[in-house]
């Protein structure tokens, strides 16, 4: 099943929370967490790119964005 663009989002969160962790308290435990989330989003965005025909890198790129600097919400 193809990933949706949010879980693309929710999966890059989930890889940042694991990496900042790592970073608090460097260890095998932490790293290993870290890298798992990392690779379970990149194997997202492969697969979300192939379902849409677009480029991975801009897959990659368009969620990092949207977890790093989202925008701001209108009220």
């Amino acid at each position: 099943m193809a990933h949706t663009f949010e879980d693309l989002v929710k999966l890059e969160r989930l890889a940042e929370e694991a990496h900042a962790a790592y970073t608090a308290s460097p260890d095998d435990g932490t790293r290993a967490a870290w890298r798992e989330a990392a690779d379970a989003f990149q194997a997202a965005v492969v697969e979300h790119a192939d379902a849409e025909g677009t480029s991975r890198y801009e897959v990659e790129m368009a969620a990092k964005k949207a977890v790093r600097h989202p925008e701001p919400e209108v009220a």
